[in-house]
């Protein structure tokens, strides 16, 4: 009588396995079924209760999912996840010996001992996999994002990210470095200025081979070269010296590792924008990065050959493919029957179909492929702190217009650049893109020097054009990008 209630029957092994497994889905199920009716609904009220604070915290960070990458979550989650290890542990053994599994034959309670045991197993995996992949993230976040206790910046304010700022500028750097060449050129070279509100991105394309830019008057290479980077060398002075050249001279950057510095301010100076943040993208890191994606989806108008002078490695065919990350590599970079203003409007279309493709389920599916491989390929300023608005800009840039404006021939000639011209299609392009009630105007680029194109005015250029060695359109090619046209038409994404 103060025993409490007696089964009915007497439970087979397989009986106190099945109950078992459903309390790892229902906490208490195996305790109502054995009589311990108080032990069982306590169960079940807390797992109601867990259920409603999963609910919340779910709605929270819709709302906000760079709450996820903080590093106070990340950590958060990563205990949270080895104490729900341990709990459903425990659970699940608490539950098998409320059965009283001893009442069963020897046989039973081997056979059954053993199945909830391989239970255990099952249901605290997916408890180690959530964390590993946490840690993983963790881990990543602070390897490439610098942790801002040393950073000149302000403190980053959780309530106002950008400072009062309506645009975010963000240096994008292609560093093509490899073992049998010295240092780190970038050859790719792209700001992206963002709407912080909008999302409304503009890309500004330069091209490497741009001659002579200039520096901030005060800063340590306007001290250097007041008339222009190189500017008594009629052939030299590339702009994708610049970084090399601050590595190399320290004594004339008043420091080292000052490479990032001379970029950002020729660059920013060129344009009359404040580049506020960089990140070195090693090319064969990216090409892993796509690899971890699937792949990119991209159109290629016409057969890219790549590999040694003549394009003997391989072909790339025409249409509408999914690249590889080696083939996404050469689609961006071969020069045969090539040009640098061509590969630049490849290079744009990878950018921005990487930017569309890279979807949040995506990255969730392949996450530990992506830590792996984003390990390899960045480096950056962006201070670790901001990386959570940083995501939620993402987002926004996503399902935003992204434009594109390159500096390139006939309309800009990088041994002969016009600066004033510069800036004014730098701020055409700007106030093109904050028009909420059309279209952002894609701002002239073209597939060669030979190419014919309009002006960001839209009236035709009348610079003299030179001959280059392919005149088919390309992505981003004049014929194709003339008019108001954003970069979602011009590179089919």
């Amino acid at each position: 009588a103060g025993g409490g209630p007696e089964f009915a029957r007497r439970m087979s092994a397989a009986s106190i396995v099945g109950w078992t497994a459903l309390s790892a889905l229902v906490p208490g199920a195996a305790h109502l079924r054995a009589g311990r009716r108080r032990a069982g609904y306590v169960l079940l009220s807390a797992f109601g209760l867990l259920l409603l604070s999963a609910a919340v915290i779910a709605v929270v960070i819709l709302n906000n999912v760079g709450l996820l990458l903080r590093d106070s979550t990340l950590l958060t989650a990563t205990v949270l996840a080895v104490v729900g290890a341990l709990l459903w542990f425990v659970l699940i053994v608490t539950s098998y010996v409320s059965l009283k599994p001893g009442r069963l034959n020897r046989v039973g309670q081997i056979a059954s001992g053993i199945a909830v045991g391989l239970l255990c197993i099952v249901v605290v995996a997916p408890f180690a996999v959530a964390a590993n992949t946490v840690i993983a993230a963790r881990n990543t976040a602070n390897f490439i994002f610098p942790s801002g206790t040393h950073q000149t910046t302000a403190p980053i304010k959780h309530e106002d990210p950008w400072n009062g700022r309506d645009r975010v500028n963000f240096l994008l750097v292609g560093g093509d470095a490899a073992g049998n060449r010295t240092g780190v050129r970038t050859d790719s070279m792209t700001v992206a200025s963002v709407d912080v509100k909008t999302g409304n991105t503009v890309m500004f394309g330069l091209p490497r081979n741009m001659q002579h830019v200039r520096f901030p008057p005060h800063s340590p290479l306007g001290k250097r070269f007041p008339n222009g980077f190189f500017a008594e060398l009629p052939n030299g002075g590339l702009l994708n010296e610049v970084w090399q050249f601050a590595e190399d001279n320290p004594q004339v950057m008043g420091g080292k590792h000052q490479g990032p510095r001379a970029l950002k301010d020729a660059i920013g100076h060129t344009l009359g924008l404040k580049i506020d943040y960089y990140a070195l993208v090693n090319m064969y890191g990216f090409a892993d990065l796509v690899d971890a994606i699937g792949g990119l989806d991209i159109r290629v108008e016409q057969d890219i050959k790549w590999g040694g002078l003549y394009g003997t490695a391989g072909t790339i065919k025409a249409g509408f493919r999914k690249l590889s990350g080696e083939e996404v590599l050469w689609y961006g970079r071969s020069r045969v029957n090539s040009d640098d203003f061509s590969r630049m409007a490849r290079q744009r279309c990878v950018i921005g179909a990487f930017a569309k493709q890279a979807t949040p389920d995506v990255v969730l599916a392949n996450f530990n492929k992506i830590a792996a491989a984003t390990k390899r390929l960045a480096s950056t300023d962006i201070p670790r702190p901001l990386l959570e608005h940083l995501a939620d800009l993402a987002l926004e840039v996503k399902n935003a217009k992204i434009t594109s404006t390159q500096f390139v021939p006939p309309e800009f000639w990088p041994g002969n650049v016009d600066w004033v011209k510069v800036r004014r299609s730098v701020t055409s392009a700007l106030r093109q893109s904050t028009r909420g009630n059309r279209r952002a105007l894609a701002a002239d680029v073209t597939a060669s020097p030979g190419a014919t194109g309009t002006g960001t005015t839209g009236r035709p250029t009348t610079e003299p054009q030179a001959k280059g060695p392919d005149q088919s359109p390309t992505p981003g090619s004049s014929k194709k990008d003339t008019g108001d046209k954003d970069l979602a038409e011009v590179c089919g994404l």
